[in-house]
């Protein structure tokens, strides 16, 4: 009676002082000694973070099960101290207790927070020494746990051997996909259904997220229906997804009746939505948005201040983004940061105000970074400001002289200058370094499929076709008043080298490709580069789109560019 009396006083414990007592009064009528009430004592206190009171009763416990070791692995792990965790579970081991598909999990999830993936490797020798590797929870756990180490085959290795999988390991595999290779993440989103599972909205937002990645317009359109279709409503984390989603795949309008639709909507909800404007160059729409955000009774964080420079900074607002970071702390008491530094100096570089744009580098009082120095030294390249960039290169070789970007970039410089023995210096140098120039792609999407272009490729099996429409397509431009800007042909070449070399860039033979394979003159053409799109390809985009009579949509390294009717969104200002 004493022992279930005991049991009964804990289960009423509602802070860590009435579990003490609870405590000593079983000490003082030897219920202690009851192995069911010690483990139950160790389980309260863990589950009040009352560690150090945990580790006191584990030492004076007369007798310990598996259960009790677990639960001592488990209240480290929950807390953090993965030094104890890994030394209790090692404490195990040489007992030579058999760990079981409760203890491990812990230990698992402490390597999966810690990033420790050679500790992790041990733990799967040891699940495989045990025969537990078949077991769902443990496997799942290692499938976790090689996922957010990063270690994609040896998760993905698991996930196919596992004889039944849930929900929860199917979202996991999902979301591993979604930040290293989306296209595979969508794939696998194909299988669960196929499986007969229905996804619920954590498994949305990581399908949700992949889709953003790709840019694939039909998958976000496929998504958006399966979500209705589910009955899954848009809450704060999904809804704010698919503003997300929609934005990055090129459809801004998608976006905000997404952003309509929400009943409920916080901060980084509004935040997402003046992001999603900034992207695609619609600067006063983002201000518009941010004054209707004050006027809901929601205050701006720092994010919100990104995207609202951001938007400033890519539609030419230099005045209005000026005023908005300076009245970030004093109206709104947001303290800026190194990215809001970093908006400020792009938005004064595209402006050609470089002086003003050092100045403020040099008096600001936080930690600057290679993204601050890359945004003035673009902003150098973009105005011809050799000396600066000289300067600010030396700043982000200290920062990052692995970085073949800056290399590159500085080259591009000099080369704009025809400085080429400057040029030639720095190239020698990235061969010293073993460093390679990241080599540009572009991406079109066609029939559900997509397709990937580099300079002068002719690996795609429609390359003949591809070639001749680019030619006809050059000839009519020409007829109008095309003439290839062969500034941007960095090399020292003879010019009609330099015209065949801009002829063939990625993005001219992905958009010759969309008007083969996209004929409805309704169907606009959406291509998407991991580089920034160069200007002669830029004034060759907007032709198109005026002489063919063809919508295109370009997503960049940096922004989208809507082409109609011979003008960009971007208003040239990118």
């Amino acid at each position: 009676m004493a022992t279930e009396s005991c049991l009964r006083l804990l289960y009423t414990c509602r802070n860590i002082f009435h579990i003490r007592q609870v405590h000593a009064n079983a000490l003082i009528n030897g219920t202690f000694n009851n192995l069911i009430v010690a483990n139950k004592l160790l389980h309260f206190y863990v589950q009040h973070k009352a560690i150090n009171d945990a580790y006191y009763l584990f030492d004076e416990m007369p007798t310990r099960d598996p259960t009790t070791w677990s639960i001592m692995v488990g209240g480290f792990s929950k807390l953090g101290d993965y030094n104890n965790c890994y030394a209790t579970f090692r404490e195990i081991l040489r007992c030579n207790i058999t760990p079981d598909n409760y203890t491990l999990p812990f230990v698992i999830r402490a390597c999966r927070d810690r990033k420790d993936i050679q500790m992790g490797r041990m733990i799967h020798d040891v699940v495989l020494k045990y025969g537990l590797v078949l077991d769902h929870f443990v496997c799942a756990t290692l499938v976790d746990m090689y996922a957010k180490c990063a270690v994609i085959e040896d998760a993905r290795k698991l996930f196919d051997v596992m004889v039944s999988k849930d929900l929860v390991t199917w979202t996991v595999m999902i979301g591993c996909y979604a930040d290293y290779d989306a296209y595979e993440s969508l794939v696998l989103f194909d299988r669960l259904r196929e499986e007969g599972f229905v996804s619920d909205k954590v498994a949305m937002v990581t399908v949700v997220n992949a889709c953003a990645k790709l840019g694939a317009m039909h998958r976000a359109r496929f998504v958006n229906e399966y979500i209705c279709g589910n009955g899954l409503s848009l809450d704060v984390i999904l809804g704010t997804a698919m503003i997300d989603m929609y934005a990055k795949c090129g459809c801004v309008d998608s976006a905000r009746e997404v952003f309509d639709r929400m009943k409920e909507k916080n901060v980084i909800s509004w935040s997402a939505m003046i992001a999603a404007y900034g992207y695609h160059g619609k600067g006063k729409e983002a201000l518009d948005l941010f004054h209707m955000m004050l006027s809901c009774g929601i205050s701006p964080n720092r994010i919100t201040f990104v995207s609202l420079l951001y938007a400033c900074s890519h539609s030419g607002l230099t005045d209005e983004g000026l005023h908005f970071f300076d009245s970030m702390w004093r109206d709104y008491g947001v303290r800026p940061d190194v990215k809001h530094y970093t908006c400020v100096v792009d938005l004064l570089g595209r402006a050609g105000r470089l002086d003003e744009a050092l100045k403020l580098i040099e008096t600001m009082n936080v930690e600057k970074d290679e993204r601050l120095w890359s945004a003035l030294l673009g902003a150098c390249r973009v105005h011809g400001n050799m000396e600066l960039a000289g300067k600010v290169a030396e700043s982000l070789l200290e920062l990052q002289p692995k970085n073949p970007g800056i290399y590159v970039l500085l080259s591009n410089i000099y080369a704009k200058a025809g400085k080429w023995e400057k040029v030639g210096e720095f190239r020698d140098l990235m061969t010293q370094r073993k460093l390679k120039k990241v080599p540009g792609w572009t991406w079109i999407e066609v029939d559900n499929k997509t397709y990937q272009f580099s300079v002068g490729d002719r690996s795609h099996p429609q390359s003949k076709e591809i070639y001749e429409m680019l030619t006809s397509v050059i000839k009519k431009l020409e007829m109008v008043g095309y003439v290839p800007d062969t500034e941007f042909v960095l090399q020292d070449v003879e010019e009609e080298v330099k015209k065949e070399m801009l002829y063939t860039h990625s993005e001219k033979l992905a958009i010759a490709f969309g008007l083969i394979a996209i004929p409805n003159k309704g169907d606009p053409i959406r291509i998407s580069k991991n580089l920034r799109v160069c200007g002669d390809c830029h004034t060759f985009c907007k032709m198109v789109s005026d002489v063919m009579k063809r919508s295109i949509i370009v997503r960049d390294a940096n922004r989208f560019h809507h082409f109609n009717e011979g003008a960009c969104s971007c208003g040239d200002y990118w």
